[in-house]
């Protein structure tokens, strides 16, 4: 922002926001009077809330009604106003034993951590899952179901587990499996999902000049396990929460929003603008870029293993977001799921 405050604008913008988040109604002179222990005026506040207006920190939303923030006002009250203070011993310790029984899951673990973000925060939990071209690959193992079918257990450096179920032409007996999986992890172990398909595809042109029915069978094979993965996915839980907020009771914008959730590469695209900083981001309304999202605030952080950034988490909410409670709270989750996956 290009301008600074007085502190007494400063308290009366913050009480305004902050019985905003509350109730979602324009705020009045009268109840700041009330609340900001100012010792001011209506009168004097009023004033005070008009040179806020004239600097597009707050709008009136019909003659003679309160203020409520703008989207410029959520963003400076953001940065210069709140002090964002970390989750308490026992709030930690709390989102800690929400994780019992998840360590390490794959999937299930990024699903349960969309909906602890969705009970703590009471708005959308969300996820975005490590892209597998870039996970790095430790060991596969591979485990006869019955004639003709195979599960392909994937494990990544990182601790993530990945299953396929295979179709394969042979009857493979279960030891036939281990001397395939203990073949391919010879040469592919260390090698990142992308690394692995091109070494792949290099070993089979190989193959079908010096012919070697062990090399063939266990190419073969890890090219189907390898190429039935998906390059990344989006957990959302929670979006009944925002069905009681008041900036989503119309039923159109209801419907774009939850259409624009369900859409994986809108989503996709826009968790890929906080994958680079490292830390907790927000994004206020029309900051996200998307259009059906402007009435949503976004804030995320990305999780890693070994410093190496494997994706993003974070909440989704009305702009009227009780910040200083959810940023805290996804900047900690990041930080929680960062030490199951390096554990």
């Amino acid at each position: 922002m290009d301008f600074s405050l007085s502190e007494r604008m400063k308290r009366v913008l913050e009480t305004i926001i902050e019985d905003y988040i509350l109730t979602a109604e324009p705020v009045g002179s009268r109840k700041i009077s009330k609340q900001s222990n100012l010792n001011l005026s209506p009168a004097t506040i009023r004033n005070i809330m008009s040179d806020l207006e004239e600097l597009g920190l707050l709008s009136q939303p019909y003659t003679s009604a309160g203020r409520v923030p703008t989207e410029r006002g959520l963003r400076f009250y953001v940065d210069a106003i709140i002090d964002v203070h970390e989750l308490s011993d026992q709030e930690q310790q709390e989102m800690r034993s929400k994780y019992v029984g998840h360590l390490n899951e794959g999937p299930d673990l990024f699903r349960e951590t969309s909906r602890i973000l969705s009970l703590s925060s009471h708005y959308l939990g969300i996820v975005w899952t490590p892209r597998m071209n870039s996970v790095i690959l430790q060991h596969i193992e591979f485990v006869k179901l019955r004639k003709y079918l195979v599960l392909a257990i994937l494990v990544s450096t990182a601790g993530l587990v990945h299953n396929r179920i295979i179709e394969v032409e042979e009857d493979f007996s279960q030891s036939e499996l281990d001397h395939l999986s203990d073949y391919l992890n010879g040469f592919l172990a260390g090698l990142t999902l992308f690394q692995v398909r091109e070494r792949l595809l290099e070993q089979m042109k190989v193959a079908k000049k010096a012919y070697d029915h062990l090399l063939e069978q266990a190419l073969l094979l890890g090219e189907k396990a390898f190429s039935s993965i998906d390059d990344s996915d989006v957990f959302i839980e929670g979006k009944t929460n925002i069905l009681s907020e008041p900036e989503f009771s119309s039923v159109s914008r209801m419907t774009d929003l939850f259409r624009t959730f369900e859409e994986k590469a809108i989503m996709v695209k826009l968790l890929e603008k906080f994958a680079a900083p490292k830390g907790v981001q927000i994004a206020i309304g029309s900051e996200s870029q998307v259009q059906e999202m402007e009435t949503c605030s976004v804030v995320t952080s990305t999780y890693s293993c070994g410093g190496d950034v494997l994706g993003v988490l974070g909440v989704i909410g009305p702009r009227r977001m009780n910040y200083s409670r959810v940023i805290p709270l996804v900047g900690y989750t990041a930080k929680l799921l960062t030490e199951i996956l390096e554990t």
